[in-house]
This record gives C-alpha cells, structure tokens and sequence, in this order.
C-alpha cells in the first residue's frame, strides 16, 4: 500500500508546457530538494571529489623501478638495410640507390622521452528522460537520493578511457504531459499541406504514413515523460611529454609514433617529481608534468592512478653520396623506421615520406 502511494506521490500532472522537456519543471525539483548537487549550466554540474579521497604523498611513496638497457650502436649495414626496407614499402621508390650509395657518416644520438599519464575519474550529473511506459517509478518517497561519489561503480582496468551512464536511485520523476505533443501522443499536421500527399492520404507519404500525424518522437507515444537524475562517469588518461633536443632536421613529431627502451618507471596513486637525473632536462619535465596535472585536475576530478617513465630513443642521422651529391637520411626508434625527404630515386609525387 504504501509503494502505490511513494509511485503516485512520483506522478504529476502538469498542464502546461515547458519549453523543453529536457529541463524539469520547478515542481520536480522541489521534490528533490534535500539533493545536495546544483544545477546550473542547463542542468549539469560537475562534481568535486569528496576529501576521502585525497592522499598525502607520503603515504603513497612506492618503489622506483630502474630498468637496464641496451641499444645496439648503429653500423652501415644496419643503416642501409633500414633504408632498403623502407624503399621497397614504398610503391614509387627505386631501390637502386639504396644498394649502392656510399654511407660517409654516421651520427648517432640518444633522446630521453619523459612522459607523465595520470588516469583519473570525475562525475558529471544532469537531467534527462525517457518516455514513461507506466513501470514502477523510484522517486525520492522510496529513499534519499545517494551523493555523486557515494555510488559504487566497477573501474576499467588503469589507464584505459571509457564513459559510462547511470541512473541514480529515487531521482525518478513522471510528468503526465509531454511538451513536445501535449499529451496526444502525436503531433498535430501542420497549417500547411503536406507536398507529398496533399493532406489526403491517399499517397503514402514518408513522413505521416498516409495519417496526416506521426507519432510523437520525445515520448513515443507514450503521452508521459519519466525524468531522472543521470550521473555520468568518465574515466580519462591525460599524457605529459617531454623529449630532449635534437639538433638535427628532423621532424620532432615522428617521434611519437615510435617506441623507446625504457629505463625508468614509476607507478602508484601519486608520483614524485624526479630528482638527480642525469639529464637534468627530465628532471624539471617531471616536476613541470606533475605540476600541471595537480592543477588541471585538482577539485574536479579524482585521480587513480599516476605512472612516470623515461625511455631512451635512438636517432641516427646518415649522411650519403650517391651519382656525385651528398644526402641525408635519418633512422629513428626500436622499429628502425626511417626518413628520407630528399631520397634520389622517387617517380612519383604525393607519396608521404617517413
């Protein structure tokens, strides 16, 4: 008896309309008056985190993992099978000149890529609705609405984005009137004629199948909309990198397609600055990453995880002559991909070089 009356304490009958049927009357609010979020910005919010999960960094301090490394010294044969190997993936590049160029130098350099991921978790709230198909309704009467950070969810697995919808419990309100249609299921025909059947109904037209009305598309004919709270989660990795200068014409960009051997990683809920690194360039990259990650999230989102790592990668620049002109060609990465702007023997355009 007393579910009847939660349910039909959850139903009204509103008799005018509203300009959207997305934003709630005041009356639906009212009912939810004890739930702590507001609702600004066309009904959205976005959450802070609640103090819980705030943790010192002292008592999150984990093990640094050093890894060991060995990168092979480049050589000439090694340079001219990548080169080889990359021409013969290329549909208009002649091998020609890959096999006989003369290799005069060979410069050798090992970059350090820093870079920072902080996965991290933030809830947004926000109306919305679905039509009503007179099921049970869990409305504020059944229970008190639980907090944005009170509701348990399963985590993906770190460091994988994802979003996920929920409904939060007994946010559920029924407004007995559709706005779109006023409760007639459909929508009336306009003034006008329709072009394709002339109002008869006679041809079948596309659009009223012949009815000279379609069925409401907000609340499916359905003449009532239920209107709920929706947390919505989101689970995002943001990425902090760092690569030290070069100083060789090459494109810096290529070297984010590219892997490096890893010699440093550490992973925990929050990570240190390094300190004392040989390069004293990734030293103030860490601190700089993990500063701008604090701020950028710091009262709207929770951070999970944090995890740092220093990889080395090789560039290796390659000076060549070949039919009396001297060239450059440049092997990056474990992969050993190359970039060839100037290559000699190419027949034809609009091909990209890397």
């Amino acid at each position: 008896m007393d579910g009847e009356q939660n349910e039909e304490d959850s139903i009204m009958d509103l008799s005018y309309e509203v300009d959207s049927p997305l934003a709630p009357p005041v009356e639906l609010l009212e009912q939810l008056a004890h739930y702590d979020w507001s609702f600004q910005d066309g009904g959205q919010t976005q959450s802070s985190s609640p103090s819980v999960f705030l943790r010192k960094l002292s008592d999150q301090r984990g093990q640094t993992v050093f890894l060991q490394h060995s990168i092979p010294i480049m050589t000439e044969e090694m340079a001219r099978n990548a080169l080889l190997s990359f021409v013969n993936s290329r549909c208009c590049y002649g091998n020609r000149a890959a096999g006989e160029l003369v290799i005069q130098d060979l410069r050798q350099q090992m970059l350090y890529r820093y870079r920072l991921e902080t996965f991290s978790e933030s809830r947004l709230s926000e109306w919305t609705f679905q039509p009503y198909t007179n099921h049970s309704v869990d409305g504020p009467k059944k229970g008190t609405s639980p907090r944005p950070w009170d509701i348990k969810v399963h985590v993906p697995p770190m460091f994988q984005e994802e979003t996920k919808k929920f409904q939060v419990p007994h946010s559920s309100l029924v407004k007995m009137r559709c706005a779109s249609c006023s409760g007639a299921k459909r929508k009336a025909k306009q003034s006008r004629r329709c072009q394709v059947c002339s109002g008869s109904g006679r041809k079948r037209c596309s659009t009223c199948s012949g009815r000279g009305n379609k069925t409401c598309a907000t609340c499916k004919g359905e003449k009532k909309l239920l209107h709920f709270i929706q947390l919505v989660i989101t689970w995002k990795n943001s990425l902090f990198e760092f690569v030290t200068e070069h100083h060789m014409n090459f494109p810096e960009e290529l070297l984010a397609k590219v892997r490096g051997e890893n010699i440093f990683k550490d992973e925990n809920v929050m990570v240190y600055p390094i300190v004392d690194f040989p390069k004293q360039e990734i030293s103030l990259a860490s601190q700089r990453g993990i500063a701008e990650h604090s701020t950028a999230l710091a009262g709207r989102s929770r951070v999970l995880q944090q995890r740092q790592t220093v990889e080395l990668i090789p560039l290796t620049e390659v000076q060549y002559w070949y039919q009396g002109k001297s060239y450059l060609y440049y092997i990056y990465g474990l992969e050993n991909k190359v970039y060839a702007a100037d290559y000699p023997e190419r027949y034809c355009c609009g091909c990209t070089i890397i």
